[in-house]
């Protein structure tokens, strides 16, 4: 492959023409070549060294886009990419551009049209968005559906947008063949990511050390509130904390490479300690002496209660942390920041810089504070996984979840077509327009079928909420989506009516689909 780009000179030398580049077995060469068309050789070089001069010829910074840049590592890779590049961020709130980007855009991750029109441009991305703290308050769903979701609609945006690279900072794997609902979550969300052929760095962390990361805040305020530490089974654990400075660097090495295919680094400091040593050495660096008392019957229950009491954050961010913290969390030896050429910190010196950013300017972790999208408050946002039968798409289980509605609402509700685009759900006692439902083809694809809520008595804003079936890269896998619809009724009165009718109706449907898949058939 062989690309070129104008340039008048480069280091020490003038070159006044051309200068290109060309992989030859998996090296990259630099050529130049002067205005009577002569070519020569300048040398042998790194990926991201090339890319560099290729940018500098064309006067232009390349553009990155960062998904989670108002989040705990996103506030921090922005000055730290700013100087070679065009740093986008995107967020859901409305917000001024933290430090180092040069914009902060306003993204829907559940809306994929949002998404492509912010990635429009971007030669790389990072994607550092966790779900386990949904902003809309009507959520029904696991924070694994929203994740996997959200990752997919960034994967088919990317490869929409022609991004070249996207890095992505997931979770230490345990050796243990049993992993948690949060470290299963981020493998899912890895693989989405690389599922429609845009290269995938993956840098693997477990606890990142810094001012703002709810582990490390979880940890802080438990040491700093109680001087008699009760230290349950989980505490004896090992892991591997990374300061949140290595990570970003780690981001900023990997970023300009061009890889083929998924790659994946563990990142983690020079120390192996347990919970336990950590919680020590985090009270030592805020100056403290607390008592260590082991305990052999605190349940992992008990524990996301008193965590949750103790700290201030919330039980759904707890649950899944506490969970993850039963299996050993190491990075792989010769598999990281030795690969990367990056040398970590030690864990006092991270714990130390930590503990000094905090007392001096203190970070309230976004995952601690009140939802702030008042905007999607009272929309429903609801995510349910299903497993398709063989050779079944996205357009087949919508038709059958519509042929099968009136059976499963026991004959109150049923379904009218109108001309094939249009369904309405009629109450069938009293003849009332429930809702009506149209296929919008602009927003529908092949594994993607998706429906307005163009009207009826039960949505407030027509023609903004959508029922949508999304079938992913696995063929077997399908979400099926309710997302920006806003219910008539109270949002305190849908959760305990309409809320639990849709809940039990989709688990329904999901245990039909199942069961149709088992016996290679679906009768309705």
């Amino acid at each position: 492959m062989r690309s070129w780009v104008p340039i008048r000179s480069w280091g020490k030398a003038r070159v006044d023409g051309l200068v290109g580049f060309y992989f030859d077995f998996g090296v990259c060469f630099l050529y130049f070549t002067d205005r009577q068309g002569r070519i020569g050789r300048i040398g042998r070089f790194k990926e991201r060294v090339i890319m560099q001069i290729a940018f500098k010829g064309s006067n232009r910074k390349p553009k990155v886009v960062v998904a989670g840049a108002s989040g705990f590592i996103g506030r921090a890779l922005g000055p730290a990419l700013s100087e070679r590049f065009r740093v986008v961020g995107l967020s859901r709130l409305t917000q001024e551009a933290a430090a180092g980007y040069d914009e902060f855009v306003n993204v829907d991750l559940f809306y994929r049209p949002s998404v492509e029109q912010a990635l429009r441009g971007a030669e790389m991305a990072v994607y550092l968005v966790h779900s386990m703290m949904p902003s809309a308050h009507l959520v029904q769903g696991g924070f694994q559906d929203l994740d996997l979701l959200c990752a997919d609609n960034f994967a088919r945006a990317a490869a929409k947008a022609g991004v070249k690279h996207i890095v992505y900072v997931g979770g230490l794997l345990p050796r243990s063949r049993e992993v948690s609902k949060h470290v299963e979550s981020r493998l899912e969300v890895e693989a989405a990511l690389g599922s429609t052929g845009v290269p995938v760095t993956t840098l693997r962390a477990g606890m990142i050390i810094g001012p703002g990361g709810s582990l490390y805040e979880m940890l802080a305020r438990l040491v700093r509130r109680i001087p008699v530490m009760i230290c349950p089974s989980w505490t004896r654990t090992k892991m591997q904390p990374v300061s949140l400075k290595d990570v970003v660097s780690a981001i900023s090495t990997v970023i300009e490479e061009r890889p083929v295919g998924r790659r994946v680094f563990d990142v983690g400091g020079p120390e192996r300690i347990s919970y336990r040593q950590l919680m020590r050495k985090v009270a030592d660096s805020w100056g403290l002496r607390r008592i260590m008392v082991p305990v052999p019957f605190l349940t992992p229950g008990l524990s996301r209660l008193w965590v949750s009491l103790t700290t201030g954050a919330p039980k759904a961010l707890a649950a899944p942390l506490i969970e993850s913290l039963a299996h050993d969390m190491l990075a792989r030896k010769g598999s990281g920041h030795q690969l990367l050429g990056l040398n970590p910190e030690g864990i006092d010196k991270m714990l130390v810089d930590a503990a000094r950013a905090s007392t001096t300017q203190p970070v309230v972790p976004n995952a601690f504070q009140p939802p702030r999208d008042t905007k999607h408050r009272s929309r429903v946002c609801t995510v349910q996984r299903i497993r398709l039968p063989l050779g079944r798409n996205a357009s087949w289980t919508a038709h059958m979840y519509f042929s099968w509605l009136p059976r499963a609402m026991y004959g109150l509700v049923r379904v009218e077509e109108g001309g094939g685009q249009l369904k309405r759900l009629v109450f069938v006692p009293t003849g009332h327009l429930l809702l009506e439902l149209t296929a919008s083809p602009e927003e529908s694809s092949s594994d993607c079928h998706v429906f307005r809520v163009s009207g009826g008595s039960l949505v407030k804003n027509p023609n903004v909420g959508r029922l949508e079936f999304r079938q992913l890269s696995d063929a077997r896998t399908l979400l099926v989506s309710v997302l920006d619809f806003e219910p008539v009724l109270p949002p305190w009165l849908y959760r305990f009516t309409q809320g639990l009718v849709h809940a039990s109706t989709m688990k329904q449907f999901a245990g039909f689909m199942s069961k149709s898949g088992m016996l290679g058939r679906v009768q309705i």
